[in-house]
């Protein structure tokens, strides 16, 4: 092994051709977990493998006293769940068999941090015994191949041999942030895209301290952004999830991150919020989401009933559940200092009736602080822009921000992007007016407009951008003359062509 530190474009480079061993076979939103699932199981034996080694150099290879020490290490990796064991048996004929018997025993071993409520593990949706993977032979070979793309000898994962202690954990997100690209639609049920995370984490920046919730975290990359946006270590990220495999990748996400005290839960957030303490609620200083766009069949009928009362502004449509995700969001952030961030469809801004009177209430209750337009195509899966909402439990003034940021980013290949100026010019814009930088009115032309309660009310609470920010632009004066006289020549030199044309005709007999 070389002694040059492994960089994180070397293990992004292996993990992406690791990939090809399933590319064709099943859908990309179906084998990220068996590459996600086999980095996790490869950094968790290597980092096994080398501090057992550092404690058999310590006591002088008394291998009684090393196994004694590495019971209180992060995680206790089995033998039979090491990467070596299953790379020595990558021929036998029950591979697959053997790769979930490690990853039930890795679960068994740390049922603390890789179980969930109901007694099931992280990798309960993962089997690498499949017949999606093909026949026994076609499988067998698919297996050992990956086996052998994760033996590269710049694959060891070990903390000693990385050029940072974030090569890992960038790496995982590296791999979910392309599988979202190859899925299409399905992506937008475990990832948002990077840089719109990384402008909602900087909106809602919290302070040391703080619990930070996801309430729809996915896999996590939003939750972790915001986490990292505190600028210490001192900070708890909480969770939610409903889809069982996408709580696995969070889960592992925030190991590979170093968040081993994240608490991410399984279940729906809103039929079974599970982020409780005792019989209440758990509250929150941040609360940051990108929930799915207009969820039909969300549990209308169950929040009638609702034992937290989180839905008593009124309930909203059952085929939409937008102001059903924000209500939650709003009832878990602290009374008097808590924050919301949000990315929402635009209809949340200004559709009538229950949602528009849910509109009302909480801009009556003066939590809404900024409203954010974005470009359209951001999101893998769907063409349509989209807005960040922020709410704001402690907020100082009665004045709220529009900004209409949709017609800044770079065209991208499939999906639009947010590029560093973009986001810079939001935050900037934010910042001045929660400083109380601006007064009401335009703030920046066809950019920003700062309105007062009154203009909200004025406008029956709809927050619609265009009715606060004017993005009209003139059209060209025409000058009627010059286009009479152009179409006067175009009609002339079309006669002459038709008289050629007839010439033509005549000459061949026609």
């Amino acid at each position: 092994m070389s002694a040059k530190k492994i960089t994180q474009k070397e293990i992004n480079n292996i993990v992406w051709k690791a990939c090809d061993t399933f590319r064709g076979v099943i859908d990309p939103s179906q084998y990220k977990d068996y590459i996600l699932t086999m980095l996790f199981l490869k950094y968790v034996s290597d980092v096994h493998k080398a501090k057992y080694n550092e404690y058999l150099s310590k006591y002088e290879g008394d291998k009684e006293r090393a196994e004694r020490a590495m019971r209180r290490e992060r995680f206790i990796v089995p033998e039979e769940s090491t990467f070596d064991y299953l790379f020595e048996r990558r021929g036998d004929i029950n591979i697959g068999e053997l790769i979930n018997i490690a990853l039930i025993s890795l679960e068994e071993a740390n049922r603390d941090k890789l179980g969930s409520e109901d007694g099931s593990g992280v990798f309960r949706n993962i089997d690498f015994n499949s017949g999606n993977l093909g026949d026994i032979k076609e499988k067998n070979v698919r297996l050992k191949t990956l086996l052998l793309d994760f033996s590269d000898d710049k694959m060891d994962l070990s903390p000693e041999h990385l050029e940072n202690n974030d090569v890992i954990g960038d790496a995982y997100m590296y791999l979910i942030e392309h599988f979202a690209s190859d899925a299409g639609k399905k992506a937008g049920e475990f990832f948002t895209p990077k840089e719109v995370s990384t402008l909602l984490a900087k909106l809602t920046r919290s302070k040391s301290g703080a619990r930070i919730c996801d309430p729809t975290c996915g896999s996590g990359s939003l939750l972790i952004k915001a986490g990292k946006e505190v600028g210490s270590n001192n900070f708890s990220l909480y969770g939610q999830e409903v889809n069982g495999s996408t709580w696995a990748l969070a889960k592992m996400n925030m190991f590979l991150h170093g968040f081993d005290n994240a608490i991410i839960r399984w279940g729906d957030t809103l039929r079974n919020p599970k982020l409780l303490e005792g019989d209440a609620l758990m509250k929150f200083d941040t609360v940051v989401a990108n929930p799915p766009f207009s969820l039909d069949k969300w549990g209308a009928d169950e929040a009638k009933t609702d034992r937290y009362n989180r839905f008593w502004r009124e309930i909203p449509p059952k085929s939409k559940g937008d102001w059903a995700f924000i209500s939650h969001m709003v009832e878990v952030a602290y009374e008097g200092k808590g924050k919301v961030g949000v990315v929402i469809p635009h209809g949340v801004l200004f559709r009538s009736a229950g949602e528009g009177r849910i509109r009302k209430q909480l801009i009556e209750e003066n939590y809404l602080e900024a409203v954010i337009g974005l470009p359209a195509n951001l999101f893998y899966g769907t063409g349509i822009p989209a807005a960040i909402i922020l709410f704001n439990k402690g907020k100082k003034t009665t004045d709220t921000l529009f900004i209409d940021a949709s017609s800044e980013f770079l065209n991208g290949k499939n999906q639009n992007i947010l590029r560093g100026e973009d986001i810079n010019h939001i935050l900037d814009v934010y910042e001045k007016f929660k400083d109380g930088g601006f007064k009401p009115g335009v703030v920046e032309e066809k950019y920003a407009y700062v309105a007062t309660l009154d203009e909200i009310r004025e406008n029956d609470y709809n927050l619609n951008i265009p009715r606060y920010v004017d993005t009209f632009e003139e059209e060209e004066e025409i000058d009627i003359k010059t286009v009479q006289k152009q179409i006067a020549d175009l009609e002339h030199q079309l006669s002459d062509i038709q008289k050629e044309m007839d010439d033509y005709l005549r000459e061949l007999g026609f």
